[in-house]
């Protein structure tokens, strides 16, 4: 498809188009189940959010003729009404800011596909980022109807991420996501010799927040009321001699398959259990992490490694998996071997 951008050189261009009229939109099926102010924003591109919720409240956005509310959800063939609104004919500064960009592809279909996450990436734009894969991928794919993160990763970690090309596929695989349906298996590496015979981490892990607003979390206690139960298995996949010359530490390289998606659960739970992950910045040993880094480990050790999941069209079990990407790779095959 050509995209001719039209206009004599002359001729002025105005940085706002002109209102259009009234609109009558039928809500397509991936749609269905969206909150009616996020299914506005995404046909008012360019308008202020503030004014998205004004035009709600005056009442000039109906459904099938009727007035409604922003948490509205729209259904498939529910006609909005979408009233003339002034819309910026060029995008705005943080949307330019966002660079396309693609990422390693490990199944790409109809309704969804994985990537593998490069470590520093953030998945979604907000707390002090302005953009993040989700935000990337939608500017490399301007055409795509319905781009969606299923679930998150933290920034430092890398690996496997699922994004949703349809509604439908979003809430059937988040659904899996909430009832425990998937198998989700991390890669860590951990400071000190993890006993073989540790293999279930059941500890609740609590939300808390710095004096500067950030966001940590802690072990805590079955009786705690703000405590949400959290249960991690963990596998022993190698072991790594203290290096005393180094000044580095036994370190075990671990399998941990997570029973529950808590916030930082797997650095919390090995932290809480003495064993920090290698070049953990929120819980780990931070003058250990500066060893780490001149000898080649200069991020976190923790990588999304293996993912089982139902195909939310074809009902087929998928198995993902995601090798350690090079700089942990190569880290782990410089270390010496246990004898």
């Amino acid at each position: 498809m050509k995209h001719i951008i039209g206009g004599k050189p002359d001729e002025p261009r105005s940085p706002q188009a002109a209102p259009v009229a009234v609109r009558l939109v039928e809500v397509h099926p991936d749609d269905a189940g969206q909150r009616l102010d996020n299914f506005l924003m995404r046909h008012l591109k360019g308008v202020p959010k503030t004014h998205v919720y004004r035009i709600i409240r005056q009442g000039e956005v109906r459904i099938n003729k009727g007035r409604t509310s922003a948490d509205t959800r729209v259904q498939p063939g529910d006609v909005v009404r979408i009233p003339p609104v002034r819309v910026s004919s060029k995008p705005d500064e943080a949307e330019r800011a966002v660079p396309a960009r693609e990422f390693p592809l490990l199944l790409d279909d109809d309704v969804m596909l994985a990537i593998n996450k490069p470590a520093g990436v953030a998945v979604h734009g907000g707390s002090g980022v302005s953009f993040g894969v989700i935000e990337q991928l939608r500017r490399a794919h301007p055409d795509a109807r319905f781009l969606e993160l299923v679930h998150r990763l933290d920034r430092e970690t890398s690996g496997i991420l699922l994004v949703a090309k349809k509604r439908s596929a979003l809430t059937h695989l988040q659904d899996q996501f909430r009832e425990r349906e998937t198998g989700k298996t991390y890669l860590a590496l951990v400071l000190g010799e993890w006993p073989a015979n540790k293999k279930v981490i059941d500890t609740p892990l609590r939300k808390y927040l710095l004096p500067d607003g950030e966001r940590r979390v802690r072990a805590t206690t079955a009786d705690d009321p703000e405590g949400m139960r959290s249960v991690s298995l963990v596998k022993v996949q190698r072991l790594i001699p203290a290096q005393h010359l180094l000044g580095l530490p036994a370190m075990s390289l671990l399998e941990v398959t997570i029973k529950t998606g808590r916030t930082h659960q797997i650095r919390v739970h090995l932290a809480s259990s003495g064993h920090a992950i290698a070049g953990d910045e929120k819980y780990g040993d931070f003058d250990l992490n500066k060893r780490l880094a001149k000898h080649g480990l200069k991020r976190m050790f923790l990588h999304a490694w293996r993912l089982q999941f139902n195909h939310p069209q074809t009902a087929e079990r998928v198995e993902l998996g995601a090798e350690l990407p090079p700089e942990l790779a190569d880290f782990v095959a410089a270390a010496p071997a246990a004898v």
